[in-house]
């Protein structure tokens, strides 16, 4: 990451070329959602990472837990903690039920991808430790739709904690690229008594990391990550702490996406650029 943009790994380039040379026509985006777990470390903190299998869209590269909105996420009818889906339309700049299903999505993704469930007892709780067989068998039937998110919590009377999410920001994948994505991006802090646990099947390593030691061992080529995950790890890390994040959190836009450009000149290297 650079004043001038950001390096394109070798396989967008590829993507690219392709899609302007047979004159493609952009994907329409899917909604999607993402959470950036943050824990202290210290007198700062650390995020959670994961890094999707090569098999994968956007293989090989480090990216938070979350996926695409499911149905099940828009028909959600949960017990709900927190701003109401109509506040959520009005920082998410969409309807209270496309909100509702954003929000809905992120807690789902953050269970099914790192174990870790954003829900209580009531409005004032946080559930503890969520790694016994039983939840992981719950979490199973979730992965494969075999149950859905609301059913999970009502089947334990648990309540969706909204308050626990803050909205950050949202991007839109390129259009070059075959499979795009709405994406809303989210922090929340680990709840206590809950830890992360490597249970995708989308990737194969997570770490803990200190948001600026990502952003060095990215810059040295280490780590693979694009633009909206290097851009929301400089803007998390630029905080200070956690009581830091909470702060910024509230005065951003999550509404106006962003979506990186790349530039494919003649001679020099290509760069995503943000208009």
């Amino acid at each position: 990451m650079t004043s001038h943009g950001f390096a394109a790994p070798p396989a967008l380039v590829e993507h690219a070329r392709r899609f302007r040379a047979e004159g493609g026509v952009p994907a329409v985006p899917r909604v999607a959602a993402t959470v950036l777990l943050l824990r202290p470390a210290g007198p700062d903190f650390e995020v959670y990472v994961i890094r999707r299998v090569a098999a994968m869209a956007f293989g090989g590269v480090y990216a938070f837990p979350g996926g695409g909105v499911d149905r099940s996420d828009s028909q959600a009818h949960l017990d709900w903690a927190g701003p109401e889906p109509a506040e959520w339309g009005g920082r998410l700049g969409l309807a209270p039920d496309a909100a509702q299903a954003v929000v809905c999505a992120a807690a789902r993704e953050v269970f099914e991808e790192a174990g870790v469930l954003l829900a209580g007892p009531d409005a004032a709780t946080v559930v503890g430790d969520v790694s016994g067989d039983d939840w992981e068998a719950a979490r199973q039937d979730l992965v494969s739709r075999r149950a859905g998110f609301a059913d999970l919590l009502a089947g334990r009377r648990l309540t969706l904690r909204s308050d626990l999410l803050l909205p950050w920001s949202r991007w839109i994948t390129p259009e070059f690229e075959p499979r795009r994505f709405d994406t809303y991006f989210f922090v929340a802090l680990l709840p206590a008594g809950q830890r992360t646990r490597d249970v995708s099947g989308e990737a194969d390593h997570t770490m803990w990391i200190r948001p600026a030691e990502a952003l060095a061992r990215a810059e040295a080529g280490e780590l693979t990550m694009l633009p909206p995950t290097l851009v929301t790890l400089a803007q998390v890390a630029a905080t200070g702490d956690l009581a830091g994040v909470a702060r910024a959190a509230a005065t951003r836009d999550p509404a106006t996406p962003v979506t990186p450009r790349l530039d494919l000149p003649e001679t020099g290297e290509p760069r995503f650029l943000l208009d």
